[in-house]
């Protein structure tokens, strides 16, 4: 295995790694600023309030995107599986 392949292997891993992550980190982004906005017209500073709603709206997310995070992740493991004799030498 040549260092070229392994940087490829890892760049590859890295952005499939950010393409999953990338929309519950948005659902989470989003959430949190919608909270901070409601606490800051409303004056309310419960840490309750700020935790549960983006918990949900992570787990909302979550169930949503799952089954295409899922399917990316196994393209992703298929295609390093059927490279594996490739990636040995």
């Amino acid at each position: 295995m040549t260092p070229d392949t392994v940087v490829d292997i890892v760049r590859h891993t890295l952005i499939v790694s950010f393409w999953l992550a990338a929309p519950l980190l948005a659902i989470a982004f989003a959430a949190g600023v919608a909270i901070s906005l409601v606490q800051i017209a409303t004056s309310m500073q419960d840490t309750a309030f700020s935790t549960i709603p983006r918990l949900v709206a992570f787990l909302v997310g979550l169930l949503l995107f799952l089954p295409w995070m899922l399917q990316r992740s196994m393209a992703y493991t298929t295609s390093i599986f059927e490279n594996l004799g490739r990636y040995a030498r």
